[in-house]
């Protein structure tokens, strides 16, 4: 049994408002683990005391998935049926509803790729609380129009090395909002451009998460992960 709130808050985090589709769901001694994105985006995300088989499934629209479990209620059942080897339906019964989501063959779905930390480390770290989060968010959705967000290591009022997020045009004649947090600052001279609709998009599936890290790296990379019930860890690739 797992409550629906959880399956629905695993699957949004890999989803992220639409970018991953179709994932492998792999299940591995009672833990669910997806691997989602493409070269440039990457996520991984994990779910122990999932109770099901060892097995590998193919979800080719997870659009339809979320659709079915928004009228569930409560403690799901979940289960599978089989052709030989190939799983070909994810079963979901709550206390009044029995779905039956279509399944696809995970040898014609893609394999996702993965990125690992640079050998260097990152000039750049971050422990978010919650607050913190949420004016990230609020800061993007104020400039909902535009997806440039500027990470920089800057000096505060006081002279110290913190990290800076610039929402919009870094110009005169632009509107943009700045936005300072205080962590480990290794150098004065990183400046990184990102797509800012990823980034709230990511920190949104996430908003039921207490602990959030956010890394970034001079080599052009940015890892955000999130520590809970649900684990999920994300590579963004800087914008060209």
């Amino acid at each position: 049994m797992i409550n629906k709130n959880t399956l629905q808050s695993f699957i949004a985090k890999y989803y992220i408002n639409g970018l991953n589709n179709q994932v492998k769901w792999r299940i591995k001694d009672n833990t669910l683990t997806v691997y989602a994105g493409e070269s440039g985006r990457v996520c991984k995300v994990v779910l122990d005391n999932f109770e099901f088989e060892n097995c590998e499934i193919g979800v080719f629209d997870t659009n339809k998935l979320i659709k079915l479990l928004a009228i569930t209620n409560g403690d799901l059942l979940l289960s599978s049926e089989k052709q030989g080897e190939l799983h070909t339906k994810l079963n979901i019964s709550d206390a009044n509803f029995e779905l039956a989501y279509a399944l696809a063959d995970t040898l014609i779905m893609g394999k996702t790729p993965w990125y690992s930390d640079p050998e260097e480390g990152f000039e750049i770290e971050l422990e978010l609380e919650r607050e913190e989060v949420d004016n990230l968010i609020k800061a993007k959705n104020a400039l909902s129009d535009v997806d440039n967000m500027l990470v920089q290591s800057t000096k505060d009022l006081d002279g110290n090395l913190v990290c800076q997020f610039l929402f919009g045009d870094n110009t005169g004649f632009s509107n943009k909002i700045e936005y300072q947090l205080q962590g480990t600052i290794k150098d004065d001279d990183v400046k990184l451009p990102f797509n800012s609709d990823i980034f709230k998009d990511i920190l949104n599936a996430n908003k039921d998460i207490e602990n959030c890290s956010i890394k970034i790296s001079k080599q052009g990379m940015m890892k955000i992960a999130f520590e809970g019930d649900i684990n999920s860890i994300y590579y963004i690739a800087r914008n060209e």
